[in-house]
């Protein structure tokens, strides 16, 4: 949407190539490069946000993200072309302390909106976990200078994960897009309300499926769905903390093995970004099975959908049928 029609930098180019966003050419308009259309251009940090902005933004939007498919986003590391693409847009689309990496660019970006899904919700501190992902208490879009803690409470960031979280994000997105871009406000409302739909859908479906279950704990790789248990009445027990590449004491696993038998764990969930050695190890010391259960930081061909609901959809069956479900 940027009427200014910025000169495109060959550091610009070379981004939006490496990225595979298109040829870029500095007279066209019809240039898929954060900065230079006739759109809202969006950069997303990583799939979660990027859904958000394709579904509210529809056709007005330009979305590119600066995780690739089948990326870990916790070790994204940015490159010099990709921040300056993201000099190049009109808004940016992150979590904050998800990506210290993405942070620190936002914080020196110039861009004239930044949104912090963090900062549209309340986080939670679901318990012991490695390390601080960030802080509650602060603006959706004026907060960007403030740095990543290692210290102090432990808030969960995985917010996407639990549907009634992710819709209050979902309409501070659009509030952002309307005022962002006014002239598109009504189509960016009429969005946001079909993505609301969908949301509370797949959370009545979540209260009904897990309503009456067997059990009510799961094992998992490593802390992502911790907003998704509590939402629903269930026990997240992780292996991992919140970093998902964190090694498991030997008195983790001790005790991962003598609540399986304690309380009916079926089944220990791990995640196709990040390696399984861990969770199929611990699975065949206590006679358990393996599953998927995707924290949907990424869509690959991997993936059990093709979209945010679709993988939400397959990982409800992996819990119902974990968790014994009637």
């Amino acid at each position: 949407m940027n009427v200014r029609r910025r000169h495109i930098s060959g550091i610009a180019v070379a981004a939006a190539a490496a990225l595979g966003l298109g040829t870029l050419s500095a007279c066209s308009s019809d240039s898929s490069a954060a900065g230079n259309t006739d759109k809202l251009d969006v950069v997303a940090s990583f799939y979660p946000m990027q859904y958000l902005a394709e579904e509210i933004g529809g056709d007005h939007v330009n979305v590119t993200t600066l995780t690739e498919p089948g990326q870990e986003p916790h070790d994204l590391e940015l490159s010099a072309r990709q921040t300056a693409q993201m000099g190049e847009a009109d808004a940016v689309l992150y979590l904050k302390s998800l990506q210290p990496t993405v942070d620190e660019a936002v914080a020196q970006s110039d861009v004239k909106t930044k949104i912090d899904a963090a900062g549209l919700t309340k986080l939670e501190d679901h318990g012991s976990v490695e390390h601080d992902h960030g802080a509650e208490g602060h603006s959706g879009e004026e907060h960007a200078e403030e740095g990543h803690s290692e210290e102090g409470d432990a808030l969960d960031p995985h917010v996407w994960l639990d549907p009634v979280k992710y819709a209050e994000i979902a309409e501070g997105v659009a509030k952002s897009f309307e005022k962002a871009d006014p002239d598109h406000a009504d189509a960016y409302r009429a969005n946001a309300d079909a993505l609301a739909k969908k949301l509370g859908d797949l959370d009545t479906a979540f209260k009904d499926g897990l309503a009456d279950t067997g059990s009510k704990v799961f094992f998992t790789n490593h802390a992502a769905f911790g907003y998704l248990a509590e939402r629903y009445g269930l026990t997240q027990e992780a292996i991992n903390g919140l970093d998902p590449e964190s090694e498991p004491s030997p008195a983790r696993i001790k005790e991962l093995q003598e609540e399986a038998r304690a309380d009916g764990v079926t089944t220990v969930f791990y995640e196709t970004l990040v390696s399984d050695k861990t969770a199929r190890t611990l699975a065949k010391d206590a006679g358990l099975k393996t599953d998927v259960l995707d924290p949907l930081e990424g869509i690959t061909d991997k993936s059990k959908g093709d979209d945010y609901v679709g993988v939400m959809e397959a990982n409800l069956k992996a819990l119902q049928a974990a968790l014994g479900a009637k």
